[in-house]
């Protein structure tokens, strides 16, 4: 006779996130202690496809074929309390010009002045890494010394060693910028580093607590 015990299923808090607001305007954001992990890149660096293989659902972030075309911040609650948090995506060329001012006011508001903010993945197209607004990104993270992740998506369209070369170039880069900063590559196809970024986000939120508070309304 078997008596072999079958372990209980691991709880996913992820998987319980669920959509609470879109913001145009950072006076609409929560006043609140929830902690929140900021995820953001460029509008076609696969930052949708990640939020939703990270929380293992197909829809909860949306994924537009026209890149750039949602320039709102976007919540997502955790059974914690705390939350995910959707940033505008960067980098559309194709965008007006009074379009790209709004979003650095937006989210260089964010993320110089959100107080609920934990850390931030900066999501990356492996195979084109580290751009200008890269760098602008992670530049706003180093100057109000918030945790950063660099998530290396689409690591399926390399094979196991290009994938590596790549994420140790990265590495190395930052590393003679005297930027510190996690990094390792990603697969939204594959699961690949899955459990890894779920791992640093979780650690991040585990930080702060919970709780009601009046703060000052930053923006517009």
């Amino acid at each position: 006779m078997n008596s072999a015990v079958t372990p209980p299923p691991v709880f996913n808090p992820f998987r319980q996130a669920q959509f609470v607001l879109s913001a145009a305007r950072l006076a609409q954001l929560p006043k609140d202690h929830a902690g929140e992990a900021a995820f953001v890149g460029r509008s076609n660096a696969g930052k949708s496809s990640a939020l939703n293989k990270i929380c293992d659902q197909r829809a909860l972030a949306r994924v537009s074929k026209t890149p750039g075309r949602t320039q709102l911040i976007n919540l997502f609650s955790l059974p914690s309390g705390h939350r995910l948090v959707d940033l505008p995506g960067y980098g559309f060329a194709q965008a007006p010009l009074e379009v790209k001012r709004a979003w650095g006011n937006l989210v260089g508001g964010f993320m110089e002045h959100r107080p609920n903010l934990r850390g931030v993945v900066v999501v990356m197209d492996i195979r084109r890494p580290l751009t200008d607004l890269d760098w602008q990104m992670l530049e706003w993270a180093r100057s109000r010394n918030c945790a950063t992740h660099i998530l290396l998506t689409k690591a399926d369209k390399l094979g196991f060693g290009a994938t590596k070369n790549a994420t140790r170039e990265v590495e190395a880069t930052l590393r003679a910028r005297d930027f510190s900063a996690g990094v390792q590559a990603f697969s939204s196809e594959s699961g690949l580093g899955l459990e890894t970024v779920r791992a640093t986000v979780d650690q991040w939120l585990a930080q702060t607590p919970t709780g009601d508070v009046e703060s000052a309304e930053v923006g517009n």
